[in-house]
């Protein structure tokens, strides 16, 4: 059975984050985005990747060793024991088909190596994830969403632990690239006189407001990311980042450094225990076990290659970045050997920390963009911020005097009450006597005594001689 459509969550757009580069197919495809969002004329359409001029000084040298040996031969006997061998090594495994359980009925490490392999990079380039941020780009791929949610099926019978795990890992997807829609919803227009991206909060709310299980299923899958990077941040904190740029390369390990010496992952256990990767396939029987290994890890394969489909090259990029960040913390999850971890290449650990930023900034942005809807909705009134620090001051020289003793308790309540309600004489007072504390007291004093003063001693009923003889008595 497949799992739950989401088909009342409209997504007309890709998928973000920033920071690093990712490798990205070469292929081009037509997209019309933008024609409905007020673009100005001159500019490119929303979906189309942004390129920078840069040069890879460390490409020429790639290989360089080899070349010159084919070209020019050994240059000496140690060169040549050092690039040849004859001694037979461990069979390389080609297929992951013929792998057998374990006594636990668990298929081996190796056998989530490939976890990304569907995710393509053949022929791929460079992007730059800092210049194609995730945001409206006009596309509408609710066709592509309603396939990958159908596609998640991996049994018969009713939706399995397996089953829900994987939907609510789409589902956090599906929810963080609505959210980056949102947020970055009106591109800049001279015409509208927008000159950067504007928030749309209507339509967050809408996508939303009758469905909280989406941002549910964010915060579930941006745990199931945490987990991860936790369990592999032995393996990350002295991984090698090398692109040949020497000064990004020292900034971007001192920064993957900072990110796993985080309090976060140091001190939020209860957190982590939300999602436990150990009882994943352990409820099936043995014998099942590794079929349902086989099946999860094909489900995942053939969702990634539905990002094949997608005609918008900035979605692609970002549904390509964020499912290959999943793949490999799944990876991560799943191999039992800290060892095994070597199997993650540059490209699929770009793409793990590119995600959890990418997860992070979508918790950020339901915060953003609820406190944008309200404030459309019902804007908070003009605040006299004069006004505000008249009262201020005049609570702090009532509160002055308490302390010195000058005021007791329930004259201090009254005139705590009295700016609190923004008594206009009292505040004039506060306002041109506030420096002079004697004088002040003396006029409260006075304005107290004036409020007393309307009421009268005595009322007399009657009236002719004999009210006349009780008057002159009083």
């Amino acid at each position: 059975m497949s799992g739950t459509s989401e088909e009342s969550k409209t997504v007309d757009d890709s998928m973000s984050t920033s920071g690093d580069s990712l490798e990205t197919d070469e292929d081009d495809f037509e997209c019309d985005g933008g024609d409905d969002l007020d673009l100005d004329e001159d500019e490119e359409p929303l979906c189309t990747l942004k390129e920078e001029d840069y040069t890879l000084p460390f490409k020429s040298l790639i290989s360089m060793a080899l070349e010159s040996i084919r070209y020019f031969g050994w240059e000496s006997d140690s060169q040549r024991k050092t690039y040849t061998w004859t001694t037979k090594t461990d069979p390389i495994v080609q297929s992951t088909d013929d792998m057998t359980c374990d006594e636990n009925g668990q298929l081996p490490d190796a056998f989530w190596h490939d976890m990304c392999s569907s995710i393509s990079n053949k022929g791929g380039k460079v992007a730059n994830l800092v210049l194609n941020p995730e945001r409206n780009t006009g596309y509408n791929g609710t066709h592509i969403w309603n396939a990958i949610y159908e596609e998640n099926c991996l049994a018969d019978k009713e939706m399995c632990l397996e089953e829900r795990i994987l939907y609510r890992l789409l589902s956090g997807l599906h929810t963080s690239t609505t959210l980056s829609i949102a947020k970055h919803y009106y591109p800049p227009s001279k015409r509208k006189n927008r000159v950067n991206w504007e928030a749309n909060p209507s339509y967050f709310m809408e996508q939303f407001e009758e469905h909280p299980e989406y941002l549910r299923n964010l915060h579930f899958s941006y745990v199931v990311l945490l987990r991860a990077l936790r369990k592999a941040s032995k393996f990350l904190y002295d991984y090698d980042i090398t692109t040949g740029n020497i000064i990004e390369d020292e900034t971007a390990s001192q920064l993957l450094k900072r990110l796993l010496d985080s309090t976060i992952l140091q001190s939020c256990q209860p957190v982590f225990s939300a999602f436990d990767e150990n009882i994943m396939f352990a409820e099936s029987p043995m014998g099942e076990r590794g079929i349902l290994q086989r099946s999860f890890k094909g489900v995942f394969h053939n969702v990634s290659s539905i990002l094949d489909c997608v005609q918008c090259q900035q979605c692609k990029l970002h549904g390509k970045m964020a499912m290959l960040g999943y793949g490999a913390a799944l990876k991560i999850l799943f191999m039992k050997n800290e060892e095994s971890f070597v199997s993650l290449d540059r490209n699929e650990v770009v793409a793990f920390i590119n995600t959890i930023a990418k997860f992070s900034e979508g918790l950020k942005e339901v915060r953003d963009l609820t406190n944008l809807y309200w404030k459309e909705v019902s804007p908070a009134p003009a605040v006299n911020e004069k006004e505000i620090d008249l009262v201020d001051t005049a609570v702090g020289l009532v509160s002055k005097l308490s302390r010195e003793g000058r005021l007791e308790a329930k004259r201090e309540m009254e005139l705590v009450e009295l700016a609190l309600s923004k008594e206009p004489n009292f505040l004039l007072i506060v306002k041109h006597y506030h420096r002079d504390l004697d004088k002040f007291l003396q006029l409260i004093e006075s304005l107290f005594q004036s409020e007393n003063s309307d009421n009268p001693d005595a009322i007399i009923v009657g009236s002719g001689l004999a009210g006349f003889a009780a008057a002159l008595n009083i």
